[in-house]
């Protein structure tokens, strides 16, 4: 089953941040959920929201081709 979302080990992995920096970011991204009215876990983040925010997944990258 897939995991719904990422902890600490893997944010300080994927970005080659250190453990208490991943942690920071985490806390930033539930910080945004909360506001926005979502549940969030301390030291894990929803793994969608997380990737959208770092790589704008969902989003148009640069210049569309006419």
């Amino acid at each position: 089953m897939d995991n719904k979302f990422i902890r600490v080990d893997e944010v300080a992995q994927e970005l080659s941040v250190s453990k208490p920096y991943a942690y920071k970011l985490i806390k930033k991204l539930n910080d945004e959920l909360k506001e926005q009215g979502f549940i969030t876990i301390a030291g894990r983040v929803n793994r969608q929201y997380f990737e959208e925010r770092l790589y704008g997944a969902g989003e148009k990258q640069g210049k569309e081709m006419d």
